[in-house]
């Protein structure tokens, strides 16, 4: 029985053993999980296929593969959070390679103007996913567009994607403010200065973008993080409820 029958039933089932294997395999933030994590994701992944509703486009054709892999990274921010973070949308989107966008805008004097943008990946406030199938297959060190965009869902549930996601109990808004926003200062006035950083620059973009990239860089990349911006390593820490640096020296 294929995924996609899997996900018509509704309920979770078991994720083979071979391609949960293939999954996993060669990439540092799945192979740093210890036994029990790794099984943990398992089953997050596998109650995540029977949840959302997978949709090809741009002449792709979906396998298990494809789904495994997007749940997987998909599921790693919340590892410790559960799926209700994912809780407020179904459809997941996934073409072939990067995709077209219509966009369109009035300026201050009422003219509409209208472009197109061409992306890897896009979430939409109460709406689907967009992954391009071939950036998620790029996933590794500061790259990862299904963490990126799985991000930015995360920033959604408490309204606009603005850097401060809804926090637990664990973390205070004065906290999140002070900290978060004092490293996207400095990672600006970085970028602004020419400095080439690590860190993707597309982080300087907005406060959104900036909590986007540094999910992927915090799970990617956690020794830069960490000792770039301490602060905010530990204040990901606190709210993903994980800690990539920690599991990244046990290997």
């Amino acid at each position: 029985m294929g995924l996609f029958d899997w996900l018509r039933r509704r309920r979770p089932a078991a994720i083979p053993d071979a391609l949960w294997q293939r999954t996993l395999a060669g990439q540092p933030f799945f192979t740093a999980l210890d036994a029990d994590e790794a099984r943990r994701l398992r089953a997050l992944a596998e109650r995540f296929l029977a949840e959302k509703e997978f949709t090809a486009a741009g002449g792709l054709e979906l396998s298990d593969e494809i789904c495994v892999a997007i749940a997987a990274q998909g599921c790693l921010p919340v590892l410790e959070l559960g799926l209700g973070a994912y809780g407020d949308w179904v459809g997941i989107v996934v073409y072939a390679d990067e995709f077209v966008v219509p966009r369109e805008f009035a300026d201050d004097d009422g003219v509409v103007h209208r472009y197109t943008d061409v992306l890897s990946g896009e979430a939409w406030e109460g709406g689907p996913l967009l992954v391009s199938w071939q950036d998620v297959q790029m996933a590794g060190g500061d790259y990862n567009v299904v963490i990126h965009e799985f991000a930015h869902k995360l920033d959604m549930l408490n309204g606009e994607v603005d850097g401060m996601p809804a926090l637990h109990s664990g973390l205070s808004v004065e906290r999140w403010e002070q900290v978060f926003f004092a490293a996207y200062d400095d990672f600006c006035a970085r970028v602004d200065s020419g400095e080439e950083t690590i860190i993707d620059p597309y982080a300087a973009e907005t406060p959104g973008e900036f909590f986007a990239v540094l999910s992927e860089s915090f799970f990617g990349i956690p020794d830069v993080v960490a000792a770039e911006y301490p602060a905010l390593y530990a204040l990901l820490r606190d709210y993903f409820r994980q800690d990539p640096l920690a599991r990244q020296q046990k290997k």
